[in-house]
This record gives structure tokens, sequence and C-alpha cells, in this order.
């Protein structure tokens, strides 16, 4: 639009609860003003969203709460703006020294613990910032975006084909969720529906890596309730899944499997025979694990009643997927906008209502269950025929969306296309975007020590959040 009239075009995009319908609403911001209505004070995640349309595009939301800088931190220039297509790259960076405004609390025996953003290990960075009176926790501030890649900018310099490739680097451990979110929305472009035994193998995709990652958060939770041996025996399971993975499309993590229209790789009699033993071993063997760890009273302990999130808070803050689900949110894309062959093969929703770390650990279980009763049913019920349908043609200026429920949650990917099947704008929303300021009220209350488990209970994506 901006490149047409001057103008810019915000378009917001609802789903419906209940119904397997959204709504697509447009407002034009003119380019002379550059400001548009807030929408903060009456729902929530569209505070996030317009602190990161100001960063990174200039524009302004008016009577805005809070419109303190989100992804580009202080050593960027105001006055850069990397999404506009004019935008100049700065060639200096400089850091002035003024520290990130947080919200301070005050009041007597009340003080600060930093965390981060270097953490041990080799996990991804992000700051904590606790107010603590005594031990208990009274609040959290989260400062992220220390990955930001630009890979909203970067969609915009590629190929539909390697579009597929940057989709699937997003967020490493949902590749294949990321990458079918992308293919999906520019299948609707295109027209295409995808041949039924894509539609089974891309099911199976999408499972394998819901599974191998339930199966190492649920040994990563044991571990920071001090149950390392229920790690040590998941590790081991989510192992002989990842090497599954290679054996039926060459990668560990599933990269390279999906296509534009399908599935880039097909599977044999003799490998489907291997999934159906894998999978069936690494499931009764995690069934014990977990048998033995909730046998363990020690581990229950510090499972239940810690770090709660209600339904009525995840209601407020849009939060989504597997911290929305073990609050009681019944609400699965899988389901409720299937897609793929899930129309056919009926997923179970897992539901709990109790919302702490138990319940999100019981939420993984079985869905991890339930991703092996859907690999085997897709696998037995898999129609022959192709594996992919050609993208032939996109028509310009066009845009569409491919929604994907990953193991953390629902992936959104917006596409708009430009002249030649090019690229013109990619957004990306991944789960952590919605839930990473859930946790600062999910740890309200709770101690210092319990930090750690309530996290890797939530489990959140640096990556996929950041960009």
């Amino acid at each position: 639009t901006r490149a047409e009239s001057g103008d810019f075009t915000l378009r917001y995009i609802l789903e419906l609860e209940g119904v397997d319908a959204f709504i697509v609403a447009s407002a034009r911001v003119p380019a002379n003003d550059k400001t548009f209505p807030s929408l903060a004070t009456r729902w929530y995640l569209a505070s996030r969203f317009e602190r990161e349309i100001h960063d990174l595009f200039g524009l302004v939301p008016t009577d805005h709460p809070d419109l303190r800088r989100l992804p580009l931190h202080q050593f960027w220039s105001k006055d850069f703006s990397p999404l506009l297509k004019d935008a100049i790259v700065p060639t200096e960076f400089v850091d002035d020294g003024t520290p990130y405004p947080f919200r301070r609390v005050e009041g007597e025996g009340i003080y600060e613990i930093t965390v981060g953003p270097v953490h041990a290990g080799i996990i991804e960075p992000g700051h904590f910032r606790f107010s603590v009176e005594g031990e208990t926790i009274v609040n959290l501030e989260s400062r992220m975006y220390f990955v930001h890649k630009g890979i909203e900018k970067l969609f915009e310099s590629v190929s539909l084909t390697r579009g597929v490739e940057l989709a699937e680097r997003i967020s490493g451990d949902s590749s294949v969720a990321h990458a079918l979110a992308f293919c999906q929305a520019v299948e609707s472009l295109a027209g295409v529906t995808i041949p039924p035994r894509a539609a089974y193998l891309r099911v199976v995709l999408l499972e394998l890596e819901r599974l191998y990652n339930h199966i190492a958060d649920v040994g990563a939770i044991c571990t920071d309730t001090g149950f390392a041996v229920a790690n040590a025996h998941a590790m081991r399971l989510r192992e002989d899944v990842v090497r599954l993975n290679a054996r039926l499309v060459g990668h560990r993590l599933l990269r390279g499997a999906l296509a534009l229209g399908g599935v880039a790789r097909d599977l044999n009699a003799a490998q489907i025979a291997d999934a159906h033993a894998t999978l069936a071993r690494v499931i009764a063997d995690f069934d014990e694990v977990v048998e033995i760890a909730l046998d363990n009273g020690l581990v229950l302990d510090r499972l239940h009643g810690t770090g709660r999130l209600t339904n009525l808070t995840a209601r407020e803050m849009q939060v989504v997927g597997i911290p929305a689900r073990a609050a009681g949110i019944d609400a699965d894309t899988r389901r409720d906008h299937p897609f793929a062959a899930y129309g056919e093969l009926a997923p179970r929703v897992v539901v709990y209502s109790e919302g702490d770390v138990w319940a999100r650990l019981m939420v993984r279980v079985e869905e991890a269950r339930e991703s092996v009763r859907l690999i085997t049913r897709a696998l037995e019920r898999l129609p022959k025929g192709e594996i992919a349908q050609p993208i032939v043609w996109l028509p310009k200026s066009a845009s569409a969306f491919g929604l994907v429920e990953g193991w953390r949650g629902p992936i959104w990917h917006w596409v708009v296309v430009g002249e030649n099947n090019t690229l013109t704008r990619v957004k990306v929303k991944d789960p952590s975007f919605a839930n990473w300021s859930a946790l600062n009220y999910a740890i309200l209350k709770n101690i210092v020590p319990d930090f750690p488990l309530v996290n890797k209970s939530f489990n959140l994506s640096y990556a996929g959040n950041d960009l």
C-alpha cells in the first residue's frame, strides 16, 4: 500500500473462539501523520504488537500506556525504522549508557535480583529483573530481543523456496511448524490444494517435532525438581526420536522435509515399519519414566501449586498453547482450524484447569501420547499418490496467512507477495511472543528458587520471540 499511495496500512487478524473463522480488519495510517489509535488498554497483546510497530516502522500508537522500546535496544537510533523499504541501515551503533527503564517496586524490605542476559550453559540470552521481599517474588520484568536477527527483513530478500528454509531457522526446535505455516500461506495465495499423501505426511512431521520436544521438556522439568534420573531417561528417548527423524528425512530436526505444495521426501514401507517399531518402544519407555517420576512425593511437592497461571489471567493476556490449555482454555488449531490431514485424524485436545507446573507437565505428557497415536494412525491410513503440487503463479500484492499448532502453541505467518513471485512482507508470530509476559505473572508470590522450574514449564523460545 505504501508503495502505491505512500500511506501505511495496518491489518488486524482476529481468531474467533469456537468458530472456524477469522476477522480481518484494515486501517490506513497517513504517511504525513504516522499516528494511529492504540488498542493497548482494551487488548493486552495489542500493546506488544503496537510497541513492535513503533520500533520497526516508526508509527506512533496514540494514548499507548507503555511505549518503552521492545525489539530494538538502546544502541539503535530512534530515527531508524528497519522495516521501512527505504530504511538506511546506520553504520555506527552507539550505546549512550542510558539504562532500560524497568518498573521499580519500592517499599521496606524490597530488593532487586538481576539474572541474565547471559546464562549458564548454552541457552539463549534474556534478562530477568526480580523485585523480591525476603524470598518471595513480588514483581518480575523480562527484557528480551538480545537475539533479534531481523528475520522479517530477511524475508524481503529471498525467493519462495529460500523462504521455506528461512522459516525453518526462525526457532530451531520448531523447524517444521514455522516452515509449514509459511508454506500454507503461500499455498493459499496460489490456490493450491496439496496432495492427500502430503497432507498425512505433514501430520507425521509436525507430530514428530511435538513428540521429541515434549519428551525433552518432561525430563527438564523433572531435573528442576531435583529428580535428574528422569531427565537422563527422557534425553535418551529424545535421542531415539531425533535419530528416527534422521532416518526418515535425513535431518535430526526435520529440516528440509517440507516443500511448497507438499513435502520434499516420501516414506517407503521400510521407513514406515521403522517408525511404528521405534515409536511403540519410545512411548512405552516414556510412560514408565513418567510413572516413576509422578510416584515421587518430592517431585509432586515441587510441581503442585507452583507457578500458577489463572484462567482469568491467561484469557486477559491472550496466552496460547501449553500454558493456556493447562489453565483451562480449550483451544488447539489442529482441531479448531484443521489443516493438513488433522480434519480426518481428529486430534484429542488435552486440557487441565490447575494452571500450575504440574498441569503444564501433564499437558505435555498426554500430548506426547496423542502425538504417537496421530503418527501411527496417519501412517496406517497414508494414501497413495504424489507428495507435492507445483506452485506456479502468485497474484501480485495479494496476502494470506498460514496458521499451525506448533508444539509450543499456534504459529502465524502472514505473507504478502510482489511481482514475479517475490516476497514483499512476511509477518511472523511465534507463541512465545504472547506467552513471555504471562511468565511474569505466573511467578508472582513464588520463591526465587522456583523460578527455574516455572520458567522451564513454559519453555519459551527467545529466538521465536525476538525474530
